[in-house]
């Protein structure tokens, strides 16, 4: 497969600063620490984890809509850190996203043509019949009726402002698409309808996917391969059957020691996984292996020295001192 995205050694610490006339920085947010991973063309990438850990900061960083500490972030074998800003203008055209919440992302005094023609306009790809023309098609390629556009956001239920978000986001023929949960905010019937759709444009239209998401059973049915993120950093790197079946990361097995099993037989078995304490503060991380202070098997050694991300099995990274191969399935 042809790489498409690669994020090497990425960093993202926000400032903390304090003062009135003189303001002095007196700690550091940790909100992205070093990760690394690559996208393929045509395959869906996903990124788990819990609140707070990073994820919607690193899809931020790849848009560039914040500045990275360090790190690279290459498009198509290009380092886009370095771009000017005619000619992020430009790459922008390749890299849209689909928002979390449907409505706030939806300007409420646009109509929906204008809406989903915007992107047009500012690219300078269509204007007139042209754009009207495209904007036809895109409400029919997800699903709408083409009237709809017409009409304000605020006369759509959530999954159809969703759709409308999808609509946007395909106006000027991206290669990447970045998903940031875009289905966390809406019913679990609407989610399925919304995911079958992203599918199906995948498939269609040969798009690339980073999908963003906490519900591992959506990550499941969609993703090709999964990276779980815990307090700024990678843990876990596998292929989606791998990861699932066999996880190596004590974090990661318990996130899907929490997700349900249909079989009511399957899941009274399930030995659930149940950390304690809260999650670390990101302003002053813990040494070491940052989960330390919620494993269940944490050792010395984890307190003292940083696991690095290592292949445990083929396709499938682990950052943690004691992964070993052949682990017991979750089921």
């Amino acid at each position: 497969m042809d790489m498409l995205l690669r994020i090497e050694n990425l960093i993202k610490y926000f400032p903390i600063k304090r003062g009135v006339m003189f303001q002095k920085e007196v700690g550091r947010v940790h909100a992205v620490d070093g990760i690394n991973f690559h996208i393929n063309k045509g395959e869906t990438f996903g990124l788990v984890g819990e609140s707070g850990c990073g994820k919607t900061t690193t899809a931020r960083l790849i848009l560039r809509l914040i500045e990275p500490t360090s790190g690279t972030v290459s498009f198509k074998g290009e380092n886009i850190l370095t771009y000017d800003k005619n000619k992020m203008r430009e790459t922008r055209r390749e890299i849209q996203v689909i928002f979390q919440d449907p409505f706030a992302s939806l300007n409420p005094r646009m109509t929906v043509g204008d809406i989903i023609g915007e992107p047009l306009l500012v690219h300078e790809v269509a204007n007139g019949f042209e754009r009207k023309k495209r904007v036809k098609e895109l409400l029919e390629m997800v699903g709408l009726e083409s009237e709809y556009a017409r009409h304000y956001p605020h006369q759509f239920s959530g999954g159809q402002r969703q759709r409308i978000g999808v609509a946007r986001a395909l106006a000027l023929n991206p290669k990447l698409i970045i998903c940031d949960e875009p289905v966390s905010a809406l019913d679990v019937s609407v989610q399925s309808q919304i995911i079958n759709l992203l599918a199906e444009l995948q498939e269609k239209l040969g798009l690339t996917y980073l999908f963003i998401a906490h519900d591992l059973g959506v990550v499941r049915h969609l993703c090709d391969r999964v990276g779980v993120m815990y307090l700024g950093k990678i843990v876990e790197l596998a292929n989606n059957n791998e990861l699932y079946n066999a996880p190596h990361h004590p974090y990661t097995q318990s996130l899907l020691s929490a997700v349900p099993i249909p079989d009511p037989k399957k899941e009274k078995k399930k030995k659930r996984i149940i950390l304690k304490g809260d999650v670390p503060s990101p302003v002053n991380p813990p040494s070491g292996c940052r989960f330390h202070t919620r494993c269940p098997i944490a050792q010395e050694i984890c307190s003292r020295v940083e696991p690095k991300l290592r292949e445990i099995m083929e396709n499938q990274w682990t950052a943690c001192h004691f992964a070993k191969p052949n682990p017991i399935p979750v089921d």
